[in-house]
């Protein structure tokens, strides 16, 4: 008989590749059904299956403003309305393992009781809660990181196993005393069933289309996309060719970014798709791009991750630029990425211009690069989450 696995997680699922990656590697078990709790798509819930994963939708959806109340308000009710979905699923007989994808943490508390009747209880910890907090917030409170780092503790300890992203951040929780013999590592490593440059292949012949540069993912300032702008507008002379795409789901910085553009006089060189591109058509579009960009500012939240807008590039084959933070260096060389202090536009813009010159080195660094995915790729990763439910 088929062991019932239940995901809660606060997000839109179609949209999260990393979810949706472990739910249908699962899915595809003998061994395993999936069903996700999620947030509502539309303007009501509804359930539906997608390769493989039944997804339920709670009647609420994602809070992307900057209100702190409505923030945790949004996630206190996302938790209390999971909590009933979970329980009434465990007490029809359809849950076997609860696993809780974070933000937030305290999301483990939606699988309580079955966690209390003896199901176990996974935690995937997505990002470190803790230092995220504080940079969204934009606050440096001693009392706060404590408090959450208590939190943490606490949910960590509910959790019969833990979920890290990658080495860095895991070590950053067993030195907050979280048990190492408890973790395991999954990578945010891209789908190579999806991102796959043997199976999409990019061509330098694709006309007289510019020079194109990408970044996709969720349009905040603290990533960094105001300063890839300012160092496209630097550009301009140089690269008179150059075109700058961002795609992604839209916060309160879009219309800043919008004014900066026209500030900068570079309105024809920086487009927006506001509302992302469905992951279905991503891989084709990312497959016209010469090179991808990450901005991320440095902060302590920054410096823990690994973002898989980067390695979603690499495995597609395309030449990235890249702030030099804890997480990145720690699996990247100088020969497999392009490297520039962090926030520090004039070295980005000098990156940039040094890849559109040399496209031998373009080619040298992404092939370099996929080094990285001969040993981390997902068809070799996605081994570390199938023996951990094998363990439970």
């Amino acid at each position: 008989m088929k062991k019932k696995i239940c995901m809660i997680v606060y997000t839109d699922y179609p949209a999260d590749t990393r979810v949706r990656r472990e739910a249908e590697t699962l899915a595809e078990s003998p061994e395993y059904s999936v069903i996700v709790i999620a947030l509502k798509e539309g303007a009501l819930p509804c359930s539906h299956v997608i390769d493989g994963v039944r997804v339920l939708e709670i009647n609420e959806a994602k809070y992307c403003g900057k209100s702190k109340f409505k923030y945790i308000l949004s996630y206190i009710k996302f938790v209390i309305l999971s909590f009933f979905a979970c329980t009434k699923l465990f007490v029809s007989g359809q849950v076997d393992i609860v696993h809780v994808h974070n933000m937030p943490d305290f999301l483990v508390f939606a699988g309580l009781i079955p966690r209390l009747f003896g199901k176990k209880l996974i935690l995937d910890v997505h990002d470190s809660v803790p230092e995220t907090y504080l940079v969204k917030f934009n606050t440096n409170s001693v009392m706060l990181f404590k408090a959450l780092c208590f939190e943490e503790f606490v949910c960590c300890a509910l959790a019969h196993k833990i979920i890290c992203v990658n080495h860095v951040q895991r070590d950053v929780l067993v030195n907050r005393g979280i048990p190492l013999k408890k973790m395991c590592i999954s990578m945010n490593v891209p789908d190579h069933n999806r991102f796959n440059s043997k199976n999409l292949k990019r061509t330098d012949d694709r006309g007289d289309t510019g020079f194109n540069m990408v970044y996709h993912g969720t349009i905040v300032k603290r990533l960094g996309i105001d300063l890839v702008i300012t160092a496209v507008s630097r550009l301009a002379n140089e690269i008179p060719d150059l075109h700058f795409h961002i795609w992604g789901k839209s916060g309160d910085d879009l219309d800043e970014f919008v004014g900066l553009r026209k500030e900068l006089g570079v309105e024809n060189k920086v487009h927006f798709i506001a509302g992302g591109v469905p992951l279905e058509r991503l891989p084709s579009k990312l497959a016209r791009m010469d090179l991808g960009i990450v901005g991320n500012r440095k902060n302590i939240a920054t410096e823990l991750m690994l973002p898989v807008k980067m390695l979603e590039y690499i495995a597609l084959g395309i030449p990235v630029v890249v702030p030099r933070l804890k997480g990145i260096e720690y699996y990247f060389s100088e020969e497999m990425v392009c490297y520039f202090e962090p926030e520090n536009v004039g070295a980005m813009a000098a990156c940039i211009l040094k890849l559109y010159k040399d496209k031998s080195l373009r080619k040298m660094q992404a092939e370099k690069a996929q080094t990285f995915l001969d040993q981390y790729g997902w068809e070799k990763h996605k081994m570390e989450i199938i023996k951990l439910y094998a363990e439970l």
